[in-house]
């Protein structure tokens, strides 16, 4: 349990990347935000404006190019590539959700409906995660084979294996999330009880630090915004 981390900014300095990950991709960067004393539930008009806005900035350009062809998630399929992902398959995060952008994103409950809204609005990987359900301090990795991940499938909880190789995050009891950005563990999901969460940003080459930070800032005012009192705090590892 991430519990006794009652400074959460003692937490984020414990986030780390391998040095087998930055060999990979020197040039990626992670922009970690932290926030407690949220108010979770499920989706609202909030979040709902968040959504519709996010939606109608991907329709503008997506009329004129397909999502691969964005500089950003081009740079990301060539991530996946490197590690053995075929990203034809299991797409980066940011990918897949501008996929589904012409039927209507997912609404899923508030918390996740403002990340996700982040994510397509600035095109950028962005993931969100209970952190009183982390065991440890968040590290990226290339997986050894060992650790376990735990995933759902016809309602039952399973547990996988990641192939020696694959980068992931992790924590103290396994990994938290697959492929870099692909799917998340059920352990760590957002759920309608969250009042602590870590959301992690990626970026690569073509996203600047700049464009970084603005989506960052992004991400609080609209948390802040939704939750009044919360307080946060964020941390960009290079």
């Amino acid at each position: 349990m991430a519990a006794d981390t009652a400074d959460i900014k003692a937490w984020l300095d414990t986030v780390a990347i391998d040095p087998a990950v930055r060999t990979l991709r020197p040039d990626y960067r992670a922009l970690v935000v932290v926030a407690e004393g949220l108010l979770p539930g499920p989706s609202d008009e909030a979040s709902e404006k968040l959504l519709a806005s996010a939606e109608e900035t991907a329709r503008a350009w997506l009329a004129d190019a397909a999502p691969e062809d964005h500089p950003h998630l081009a740079a990301w399929r060539e991530a996946f590539r490197a590690f053995g992902a075929k990203p034809q398959r299991t797409r980066p995060s940011a990918e897949a959700l501008l996929r589904r952008v012409p039927a209507g994103l997912p609404r899923v409950d508030r918390l996740t409906d403002i990340y996700n809204a982040i994510s397509v609005a600035h095109v950028l990987p962005l993931g969100g995660e209970d952190l009183d359900h982390y065991a440890g301090p968040a590290r990226l990795i290339r997986a050894t084979g060992e650790e376990p991940f735990a995933t759902t499938a016809g309602g039952e909880t399973v547990v996988e294996h990641c192939p020696p190789g694959e980068v992931v995050w992790s924590d103290d009891a396994g990994v938290t999330c697959r492929r870099w950005n692909w799917r998340q563990c059920a352990r760590t999901r957002l759920t309608l009880t969250t009042t602590r969460a870590v959301f992690i940003l990626d970026a690569l080459g073509p996203m600047d630090d700049e464009a970084l930070d603005a989506a960052g800032q992004a991400l609080v005012d609209a948390l802040v915004a939704s939750s009044p009192g919360a307080t946060v705090a964020s941390r960009l590892v290079r």
